[in-house]
């Protein structure tokens, strides 16, 4: 299923359909795609611009600390590198920075990786594009792996796409990220450590979403079918919305 121009649409539909395509991942990784222990669960966060967030948790031992033995589950990245086009290095340490407080489930379970799916929302005023990076810096600084699907191109908010903006605060830098301009959706998982490991693919209008890895550890990951989650959750919209959406009259 190629990707559409979600512009050619209001933000509502957008929403819709990206409300439906986190519960399609959710389920996706819940039945068997992600190793023993760990589980995902879509949720809301209100009055920080993000509404639809995936988020992934493990269960914790007696100490409340995370598996970590080698078998953890998920493809080792020594084994079979995950493989993007693209690859960035954050050298030096993270710790420095303001911790998120909101990085344990209500539950207990210890957070380990976020999906965050960019709406409209979060590119149409610069409060929005920086609480939505502050929230990724914010978990990756407390050793949340996050993978970001932003599937809009650059605005005038966020210059270098969201991922730019991201990685503007990781670096403190104000360089501007290099958004091919035949490919303006960016796709990024970054792996939080020492350094912060982020694999980069874009994407053009009418290719196919790629499968990106989501870490459980820097050592390791698992990949999520973004295409095909993506197409299921489309072919269930509305067939008027789908008809503007692959070429028809804008209203």
């Amino acid at each position: 299923m190629p990707l559409h121009d979600w512009s050619r649409v209001e933000a509502g539909i957008f929403h819709a359909f990206h409300t439906v395509w986190v519960g399609l991942i959710q389920n996706t990784l819940n039945e068997g795609l992600l190793p023993e222990g760990f589980y995902a669960l879509a949720e809301q966060h209100v009055g920080l611009g993000i509404t639809d967030v995936l988020t992934l948790h493990g269960g914790v031992g007696a100490a409340g600390a995370m598996p970590s033995s080698p078998d953890v589950g998920g493809t080792a990245v020594a084994e079979a590198p995950p493989k993007t086009r693209r690859r960035h290095t954050v050298q030096g340490s993270l710790s420095a920075r303001r911790r998120s407080l909101a990085v344990r489930h209500v539950s207990g379970h210890r957070l380990v990786a976020l999906i965050e799916i960019v709406s409209p929302a979060n590119k149409d005023r610069p409060l929005n594009v920086e609480q939505f990076a502050r929230k990724a810096v914010d978990a990756l600084d407390a050793g949340v792996h996050v993978l970001l699907v932003d599937l809009f191109a650059p605005g005038p908010h966020d210059p270098g796409g969201m991922h730019g903006v991201i990685v503007q605060r990781l670096e403190d830098s104000e360089l501007v990220y290099d958004v091919p301009p035949d490919e303006p959706a960016t796709l990024a998982s970054y792996a939080s450590g020492p350094s912060v490991e982020i694999l980069i693919e874009h994407v053009a209008i009418g290719a196919p979403v790629p499968e990106m890895p989501l870490f459980l550890r820097p050592d390791r990951y698992v990949n999520v079918p973004l295409d095909a989650t993506y197409q299921a959750a489309y072919h269930g919209m509305p067939a008027f919305w789908r008809g503007v959406l692959e070429g028809g009259p804008t209203v």
